[in-house]
């Protein structure tokens, strides 16, 4: 004999997950919200206080998500059985409903013979057929309905999914931007004075004090330009001694009528 599966029994495959569906016309049922409460606790405290939270919101995130994949395959599961169960079932209503059209047309045969008790056992087992054709065709409604119900719970599970899963990779790299962040703020809180900046920084003081004192001293050294330049004009060159002394040679040669040769030659004997 085949199970046929209620509404209830077809949400037993994930109800702690999705709760019992709400009926409506035609239109795609909603999922109970407490299927996604875990999600959007995350994401509200996980945005709000990231940096202070005890809890490591990456393994929440991935903890969320696995939730939900095993939700989608839940509810997968159970649309298949539904599924199956339903065409089992029509299977089985299409059989009772023939055989309801059977009996009826043999009731029809035997009375047009004039069996009329054999018309009647026909009639009757043409109405037990068809009072069972009658009875699948109400699961058959009530299994319609949860097929859709599961169907529509899996699709809007699934597109939550997929938004988890993007808003997973998001938040995690904005996490890890937030922990950076924090670490370089603890970091800046900490130096001081006598941390290996402030060390730097003295330094770069004292260079820099070193080179003013280094040029305030040039200065103090340094001779004047314009007594300089009065220096070089009083005093001779190399070029100016050997013309004066050009001009006292031939001074010599004049004064004595001598060849200039003969006057270095008595010059240099004079000197022996």
């Amino acid at each position: 004999m085949v199970r046929v599966l209620s509404i209830s029994s077809c949400f037993a495959y994930v109800r702690g997950r999705t709760g019992p569906p709400r009926p409506s016309r035609g239109a795609a049922v909603r999922v109970h919200a407490g299927l996604f409460s875990r999600v959007s606790r995350i994401i509200r405290s996980y945005v709000g206080s990231l940096v202070s939270r005890a809890e490591d919101p990456e393994k929440l995130l991935e903890t969320a998500v696995s939730d939900m994949q095993r939700d989608v395959v839940r509810l997968r599961q159970a649309a298949a059985e539904v599924t199956a169960s339903q065409r089992r079932l029509q299977a089985k209503h299409a059989s009772a409903e023939s055989a309801a059209a059977e009996w009826k047309r043999r009731a029809e045969l035997a009375l047009a013979r004039g069996e009329e008790n054999l018309a009647r056992e026909a009639l009757a087992r043409r109405r037990a057929h068809a009072g069972n054709a009658e009875m699948l065709g109400q699961q058959l409604q009530q299994q319609g309905r949860a097929v859709d119900t599961i169907v529509g719970n899996q699709r809007v599970l699934e597109a939550k999914l997929a938004e988890a899963r993007l808003k997973k990779d998001t938040l995690k790299a904005r996490a890890q931007s937030a922990r950076s962040a924090r670490a370089i703020q603890d970091m800046l809180a900490g130096l001081d004075a006598s941390s290996s900046v402030g060390a730097f920084e003295r330094m770069e003081d004292r260079v820099l004090s070193m080179e003013a004192e280094a040029e305030a001293a040039t200065l103090l050294v340094a001779p004047d330009d314009l007594e300089t330049r009065f220096r070089d004009l009083e005093g001779g060159t190399v070029d100016d001694d050997l013309e004066a002394l050009r001009a006292e040679l031939q001074g010599k040669r004049i004064t004595d009528g001598r060849p200039l040769g003969d006057v270095i030659d008595l010059d240099m004997r004079h000197q022996r």
